[in-house]
This record gives structure tokens, C-alpha cells and sequence, in this order.
């Protein structure tokens, strides 16, 4: 598959699978209205990793500014999904630096180390717990969004933890948006025997050699996409990673929609992809812009004017 270059005004018309590299912010401005049945993402965790590229979301100054840069790209998402679509999210706490400015190297993963690390957030002290998936889930509630659910996703084989004053977590969120008051959910599809889905599913995480980055163990979103959309349905990851919604979806007969901004992930998400037994014309790969710096500059001009918009 080769990239091509689009004109910034163009709006797909979705007849396949797609994948955008380019910022989620902007990106989302070339999927059409409504077109999108589901949602299922993981944006990057604040302050626990530094991916190196310009514009990611993660490293904002504040943990205020993050959650308006992420309010920001899922007010977009609302916006393409269908009327009685729904949106999951997967999203990870995190505790204050204590005034450190850097993560040292973790020799069981090295991709934790950081160089750079934002400061306590105002208003909380060293080691607290910040709160991140609920302060999210709550401005996300404020814009818009029906909070259907929260789902503790219990990992049985976590990573061990080195401290001895707290628990070491062995749990992550993910949260149920909806549109709409009424929306499509098929909980038949997802019954645990004889009785509905509850609200803690125990799954182990799953590595990916290609990747030095978390990836979604494919059972924690299966029920996600299954219960979200139809066969033939289109699915969206704004923060695509890996690709493990878009191999999924391929699985489950759904299109899907991915973006992501770094190209060192899109380059593995399309390996992966290929290795499934799919017609290989049923994947597009677009890239956003011809210059790569430009696209930089705009994107992060559009996160800060959105994001101060949402603070006013």
C-alpha cells in the first residue's frame, strides 16, 4: 500500500475500510457525518509515555489542557458517528511526578523511561492519584456525551509493582458513551451465558512484538465492536496504535476507519493488516498532507485554539 496525497478540503465517502495518518483533531474533519457506528479508542495515557512526535497528546503542561485537547477530538468523533452510534474508551490513571521532571528507564520496560515529564497539576500533592479516567468521563458527560457505563477492565497478570505503600493496580477503565438517549446495543450478542454482561471483565494483557507500546489485548474490545455494531458496520480508532481494532473489525466483518499520527505505528498497523487473508484493495492509506512540518505547525495551532475555546 502507498500513500497519496489529499487536498485538506476533501470529505471520503466511505466504501471501504480506511486509514488516515495525520492528527486525530484534524483528521476527523475528512470522515464524513454520520457515517461511523461505533467508536473504540485508547488515546495516549497523560504524562506515562513520550512518543517522540510532534503534536501528540499526553505531554500537555496541564492535566486541564489534556483533557481539553481529548474533549476536543471527541466532540468530532460525536459528530461522524452515527445517531444511534455509541464511543468506548479505554483510559489509565496516573500519579503526580512529585516535582520530577524525567522517569528513570524500567528494566523490564524500556519504553517508560521519559526525559521530560509535565509538573504536579495544581491543586494536588506528590504521589497522589490524579484521577484522570473520571475527570475525563466527567468533561466528556458536560460536552455532550450520555455516561452509560464504567468497566473495570481487571488485568489477572499485571505488571508488578515496586512500591510498598498502595496496591499495585491491576485495573484500567473503560467507559460507555452513547450519542443519543436511545442508541444501537445489542447485549445478546454479549451475554455471559445466561445473563447480561457485567461490569468487570478480567483479561489479560497481550504483547505485540512489533511494538515497545501498550497494545488492546483483542478479547477486551471484541465485546466492544460486537456490541456496538452490525456486520458491515464502519468502526473508528482516532488513536489507531497497532491496528488491533482495525484486525478485529476485519475479523468480525466491520470496516474501519484509523488514524494515527505517528509513522512508525502506521507502518506496523499496515504490516499487521496485510497478514490477514482480506482482499488487500479493501484498505485505503492516506497521508494528511504533502509536508509533514506544515501539518505539524497546523495541528498543534488547532489543538491550542479548540482547547482554549472548550476552557472560555
Amino acid at each position: 500500500m502507498q500513500f497519496r496525497h489529499v487536498d485538506k478540503q476533501i470529505t471520503y465517502e466511505l466504501t471501504e475500510s480506511l486509514l488516515l495518518q495525520g492528527d486525530a483533531l484534524r483528521a476527523l474533519d475528512y470522515v464524513p457525518k454520520g457515517s461511523v457506528q461505533c467508536c473504540v479508542t485508547s488515546p495516549p495515557y497523560w504524562s506515562l509515555r513520550d512518543y517522540n512526535i510532534d503534536g501528540q497528546i499526553g505531554l500537555e503542561a496541564t492535566i486541564q489542557e489534556y483533557i481539553n485537547s481529548l474533549v476536543a477530538v471527541f466532540r468530532k468523533v460525536r459528530g461522524i458517528l452515527a445517531d444511534d452510534g455509541v464511543f468506548w474508551l479505554n483510559i489509565g490513571d496516573s500519579y503526580t511526578s512529585g516535582g520530577r521532571t524525567w522517569r528513570a528507564p524500567d528494566k523490564k520496560n524500556p519504553a517508560r523511561s521519559m526525559s521530560i515529564r509535565p509538573d504536579t497539576p495544581e491543586g494536588l500533592k506528590p504521589k497522589d492519584l490524579i484521577g484522570v479516567p473520571w475527570r475525563l468521563a466527567f468533561a466528556l458527560q458536560a460536552d455532550g456525551w450520555y455516561l452509560r457505563s464504567d468497566i473495570i477492565w481487571e488485568k489477572p497478570n499485571c505488571m508488578p509493582e515496586s512500591v510498598k505503600d498502595r496496591p499495585t493496580r491491576s485495573h484500567e477503565y473503560i467507559f460507555l458513551f452513547s450519542k443519543a438517549e436511545k442508541y444501537y446495543y445489542d447485549y445478546q450478542a454479549i451475554r455471559e451465558g445466561t445473563r447480561n454482561k457485567r461490569t468487570v471483565w478480567a483479561v489479560n494483557t497481550q504483547p505485540f512484538m512489533d511494538a515497545h507500546f501498550a497494545t488492546f489485548p483483542p478479547k477486551l474490545i471484541e465485546p466492544c465492536i460486537i456490541a456496538g455494531s452490525r456486520r458491515g458496520d464502519y468502526v473508528l480508532d482516532p488513536f489507531f496504535g497497532s491496528g488491533t481494532v482495525g484486525v478485529i473489525c476485519e475479523e468480525l466483518k466491520r470496516k474501519f476507519v484509523g488514524i494515527e499520527l505517528n509513522p512508525e505505528y502506521i507502518e506496523i498497523a499496515q504490516k499487521r493488516l496485510q497478514g490477514i487473508n482480506v482482499n488487500p484493495q479493501v484498505r485505503k492509506v492516506v497521508e494528511l498532507s504533502a509536508k509533514r512540518e506544515t501539518t505539524q505547525t497546523q495541528c498543534g495551532k488547532d489543538i491550542s485554539e479548540e482547547s482554549n475555546r472548550i476552557a472560555r
